[in-house]
C-alpha cells in the first residue's frame, strides 16, 4: 500500500474537494490513521488574521483533523486564479520546499495521506512547474475526478495521457455529481468508454448530495456515500 494518493481533476470546480474529503472519511472508517493535505490553495479569505481556504477547512472537518493548518495547507493565496498568476499578482513567492517538507511530516505522522491538488494536472504553479511536477515530487499515484456528462471523455483521456507521459501512476477515475446533472446516455456510457480507451479502473460515481456545502463545512452524507459508491479497496 502506498503512503497516500493525490486527487487531481479534469478541470476546476468539479468536486475534487468533496471526493477527497469523502475518501479521507471513508478510509478512516477502515481503521487507518488518515491525514489530509491541500498543498496550494487559491481563492482564500482572511479570517482571524490569516488566509483560510474553504476547501482546506472542509478537508480538515471531514476527518476531525488536528494537524496544524500550516502543514495541511502550506501555501495559501487570496486571488482565485492559477497559483502562478495569483502569486505574481500578490507578490508572493511559492516555496516548494515548504510544501515538500509539510508532506514529509504528514506522511511520517499518518499511515495514509489524501492530497488534493488544485485545478487540473497541467495547472501552472510556478514558471515551468505544474501540478504534474508536484505529483512527481511527492511520488504519489493519482485519482482523477471527472464530470459525468458530455465532454468528460476527452478531458479524462487527456489527463490520463499527460499523467502517463510524466510516469505518474493513475490508480483510477471517479465521476462526481451524477444526480445533480441527471443520468442520461452519456453519464451511463462514459465510464465504459474511458476504461476501454485507456485501461484504467473506474472507481465509481459519487452522487450529488444537496446537504454538502463546502463553504460552510457541511459534509452531509459524503462519507457514507463514498463507502457505498466508491471502490475504496482499489485506492488502497
Amino acid at each position: 500500500m502506498s503512503k497516500g494518493i493525490f486527487v487531481t481533476g479534469t478541470d476546476t470546480d468539479i468536486g475534487k474537494t468533496v471526493v477527497a474529503a469523502g475518501l479521507a472519511g471513508a478510509i478512516k472508517t477502515k481503521g487507518l490513521d488518515i491525514g489530509v493535505m491541500k498543498p496550494i490553495a487559491t481563492g482564500a479569505v482572511k479570517a482571524e488574521g490569516r488566509l483560510v481556504s474553504d476547501d482546506v477547512m472542509f478537508l480538515v472537518k471531514s476527518i476531525d483533523c488536528d494537524d496544524d493548518l500550516g502543514l495541511v495547507n502550506p501555501v495559501t493565496l487570496e486571488l482565485p486564479m492559477a497559483p502562478l498568476v495569483a502569486s505574481r499578482l500578490e507578490g508572493v513567492e511559492i516555496d516548494l520546499n515548504k510544501v515538500r517538507e509539510a508532506y514529509s511530516t504528514l506522511s511520517r505522522r499518518h499511515e495514509f495521506v489524501i492530497v488534493e491538488g488544485i485545478g487540473g494536472i497541467l495547472v501552472p504553479i510556478k514558471e515551468g512547474y505544474f501540478v504534474s511536477d508536484l505529483v512527481q515530487d511527492l511520488d504519489l499515484p493519482v485519482i482523477i475526478v471527472a464530470r459525468p456528462g458530455l465532454g468528460t471523455i476527452n478531458h479524462t483521456l487527456l489527463t490520463v495521457k499527460e499523467a502517463r507521459h510524466r510516469g505518474i501512476e493513475v490508480r483510477g477515475f471517479i465521476t462526481s455529481g451524477v444526480a445533480k446533472q441527471g443520468s442520461g446516455i452519456a453519464e451511463r456510457t462514459n465510464p465504459e468508454v474511458i476504461q476501454a480507451a485507456c485501461s484504467i479502473p473506474f472507481l465509481g460515481a459519487l452522487p450529488f448530495d444537496p446537504k454538502v456545502d463546502v463553504s460552510s463545512g457541511e459534509r452531509g452524507d459524503i462519507i457514507e456515500l463514498t463507502l457505498k459508491h466508491i471502490d475504496v479497496g482499489k485506492i488502497l
